[in-house]
């Protein structure tokens, strides 16, 4: 990472004050415009768990537990939980007197009903996590006791806004859950309730009036949450997005928002701020996803060959300007617990991967190709873009002519993980705290071809790794846990279904008297029920 950038941002983390210190400061009012890019293709994060809907859908919606700046739980909409000695079941009791945005009370037959219909059948993460569920008991309208066959120790690790998110039983039940219209007009318990979408537009969401979190008030009487409206933007174009936050008219940007070349120029700003806090949480990594159905990608030294042929030091380098840390496993290794070095590394070298090609048949042809074939990337910015065009450049040198495709997301999506009509993919997934949530959906067999967002897109298939999968997925002890996800990053780095470039290192860009928008790792999946401006700091105007 850029030295200069790296000291602004420790900076701004050293000096970021805690709610307690806030607690007398807190003001209500005012509108925030935050910038979200791309546009979700739904608003809620329980059907689909891309970046945009699950950072705009937390502010509708809440978990059953929300995660402190230490991966502690905290209550929510459950005040609290007992997990048995045997670790096979869990009960949550629930806060009373929680409301759906629409009156309707929120009971224990919500969370039952989206724990059957849509935690254990439809989410890309939770299918596994609660895979092992027997049994969901509400003996009364605040308590859910879970059951399960096996132990689930990954379950406590996935139960926020964005891992568990709660939907209304009685605006679904009975209905096809993923055409349901209040996909787009979402009804939750959290702290905005939503108002409009304008599509290609913005997101309007308002204050909850009443909404359950009584926490912190401040010596005003003001209450969560404090600011008035949120305005979600949509700003595709990347020079239009640093404009908007210079100029003071967006306020809040997440995910490495700007073109990284600006990140430097902006964090020297008086009137914004660059944040790292509040992804810990979804320990994101970008790779390169092989479709292993492709008859020439069915050999595994035609997959090494690829790995060989790109040089992550100079792609982080030169494409991200070292937002990120060249990758050697699926598991990012700032989660020490999990994370092992110890697997087959694919350092660059690219006369290797021309020796590989031609053991594997593909010689080059008269023209000096030996395959040609597409590369689709994430549509979700530059980034991704310049990702796949060094890509192309870097396999041209071996004598592979990639063609990158550009589209929307939902087309891409269902090229990737439905119709499978695709041969590389550059695309992002979060690791999360455990792998079990995060890391093992893109490598276990069962939702191949399923059109489930987010999950196994390289069609890998590997009774080995399913096994271990599995295993880990029932274990009741932490440290075969541990020793079994070693296990399994061996073994996927073996068989490279999916080639890990980077780990990712993103960035919020905010406004500097915008205050405690990071109360947790897992804040760019949480709610800004905290956040507030202070009108009493003077911030310097932009230059014109």
């Amino acid at each position: 990472m850029n030295k200069t950038v790296f000291k602004l941002l420790a900076a701004t983390a050293a000096t970021a004050l805690t709610l307690a210190f806030n607690a007398f400061a807190q003001t209500r009012g005012g509108t925030l415009t935050a910038i979200i890019q791309p546009e979700p293709v739904i608003l809620t994060s329980a059907l689909n768990t891309a970046a945009p809907t699950g950072f705009f859908s937390a502010n509708v919606f809440d978990g059953l537990v929300e995660y402190d700046n230490d991966f502690k739980l905290r209550p929510a909409l459950a005040e609290s939980w007992d997990v048995s000695k045997d670790s096979k079941t869990l009960t949550f009791h629930l806060r009373h007197g929680v409301k759906w945005h629409d009156g309707k009370p929120f009971t224990s037959a919500d969370v039952k009903w989206t724990l059957e219909n849509v935690w254990k059948k439809i989410h890309p993460r939770n299918q596994i996590i609660f895979g092992t569920v027997t049994g969901v008991d509400t003996p009364d309208d605040y308590t859910v006791i879970i059951r399960f066959s096996e132990p689930s120790l990954a379950v406590l690790s996935s139960l926020n806004s964005n891992g568990a998110q709660v939907l209304p039983k009685h605006l679904y039940e009975g209905t096809d859950i993923l055409n349901n219209p209040y996909n787009n007009k979402p009804v939750g318990t959290g702290p905005f309730v939503f108002k409009e979408w304008s599509k290609g537009n913005y997101i309007t969401l308002e204050r909850n009036p009443n909404y359950w979190d009584k926490s912190n008030v401040g010596s005003k009487g003001v209450s969560k949450p404090y600011l008035d409206k949120i305005i979600f933007k949509v700003v595709p174009d990347a020079g239009a997005r640093a404009a908007a936050l210079e100029k003071g008219e967006a306020q809040y940007a997440p995910f490495s928002p700007v073109p990284l070349k600006d990140a430097e120029r902006l964090a020297k700003l008086p009137g914004l701020k660059l944040e790292t806090r509040g992804y810990d949480w979804i320990s994101p990594w970008l790779f390169l996803d092989v479709n292993v159905d492709r008859p020439y990608f069915k050999d595994v030294r035609v997959r090494q060959a690829l790995a060989y042929a790109i040089d992550l030091n100079a792609f982080n380098k030169v494409v991200w300007y070292g937002f990120g840390k060249p990758a050697v496993s699926p598991v990012v290794s700032t989660l020490k617990q999990f994370h092992t070095d110890d697997v087959p590394k694919y350092g660059y070298d690219p006369k290797k991967a021309e020796a590989l090609l031609d053991e594997a048949g593909l010689k080059r042809g008269a023209d000096g190709t030996r395959l040609r074939i597409n590369l689709d990337y994430l549509p979700y910015g530059d980034d991704y873009k310049r990702s796949g065009e060094y890509i192309k450049q870097a396999l041209k040198r071996i004598g592979i002519d990639v063609n990158v495709r550009a589209q929307d997301t939902p087309t891409y999506t269902k090229r990737v993980y439905g119709d499978r009509d695709y041969d590389l993919s550059v695309v992002w997934f979060a690791g999360f705290a455990d792998p079990l949530v995060g890391v093992t959906r893109a490598y276990w067999s069962d939702s191949v071809g399923k059109n489930i967002p987010w999950s196994n897109g390289s069609g890998y298939r590997s009774a080995e790794a399913d096994k271990l999968i599995e295993q880990a997925q029932s274990s009741a002890s932490q440290s075969e846990r541990v020793a079994l996800f070693k296990k399994l990053q061996q073994r996927v780095q073996t068989d490279l279904p999916s080639i890990p470039l980077l780990e990712l290192h993103f960035f919020t860009v905010q406004a500097a008297n915008l205050k405690d928008t990071v109360t947790g790792v897992d804040q760019i999946y949480s709610s800004l029920k905290n956040a507030w401006f202070d009108n009493t700091a003077k911030v310097a105007k932009a230059a014109p």
